[in-house]
């Protein structure tokens, strides 16, 4: 049996608590579609553990497509969203694959987490999957190998860019310019000539999507390998 585990935030605001964010709904349950037709069993771990918010405008036309739709309703899928394991609580050694699904909240409560930095670095080094989606790459920030380099320090991947940001009409909301973090912690950056359309980059067992749209290609790309 493989296992997943994936990581969602619990931040459900910007600095602006009127200002909502969370999970980005569809970056979850495309990849949840996808393993569950594989048969892999899979976990969700969050920061602080329990309830992880969903982002408002993930339940909005377009965004909010069948597969998040059927999500939302899933009851499995649910309790998991309802009561996320806590890091601490986590084996590594039981994970095949960790998955860093996005929405902005990732940018305050992914980069500093070591639980989740440590249990990302076991799963690569036993031999799994680390990947991500959207802004779920702020996750691999911060990571090290035990021999002290950083995990992207001269890897190929990619997330959710400046350019999009600025489309989206954040760029003045954010925390800070995760394309620019990223590629000052060594990375080897690249992203689609389009804005929101897919782009998966795969470097070895690292494996990357650039938006919400890339999704359910980082999955596949998961499954191929395991």
């Amino acid at each position: 049996m493989r296992r997943i585990l994936h990581v969602a935030t619990n931040a459900s605001h910007y600095i602006d608590v009127k200002h909502k964010t969370g999970l980005w709904l569809s970056e979850l349950t495309h990849a949840y579609d996808v393993f569950s037709a594989a048969g892999y069993e899979q976990q969700i771990v969050s920061p602080q553990g329990g309830t992880v918010p969903i982002e408002p405008r993930s339940l909005k036309w377009p965004h909010f497509d069948k597969s998040a739709k059927d999500g939302l309703v899933n009851p499995a899928l649910s309790a998991l969203l309802a009561n996320s394991a806590k890091p601490e609580d986590i084996n590594a050694s039981d994970f095949d694959a960790i998955y860093f699904t996005g929405g902005h909240g990732t940018m305050w409560d992914f980069p500093d987490n070591i639980t989740l930095q440590t249990i990302t670095r076991d799963i690569y080094e036993g031999g799994g999957i680390v990947s991500s989606v959207c802004h779920g790459y702020v996750g691999l920030l911060n990571t090290r190998l035990s021999n002290g380099r950083l995990l992207v320090d001269g890897r190929r991947l990619t997330g959710y860019s400046w350019a999009e940001e600025i489309l989206a009409g954040v760029a003045k909301d954010v925390p800070y310019n995760a394309e620019k973090r990223i590629r000052d912690q060594g990375a080897l950056y690249e992203k689609n000539f389009f804005p929101f359309r897919s782009k998966v980059v795969m470097d070895g067992r690292l494996i990357t999507g650039q938006n919400p749209q890339s999704a359910k290609a980082v999955a596949k790309a998961i499954a191929s390998i395991l």
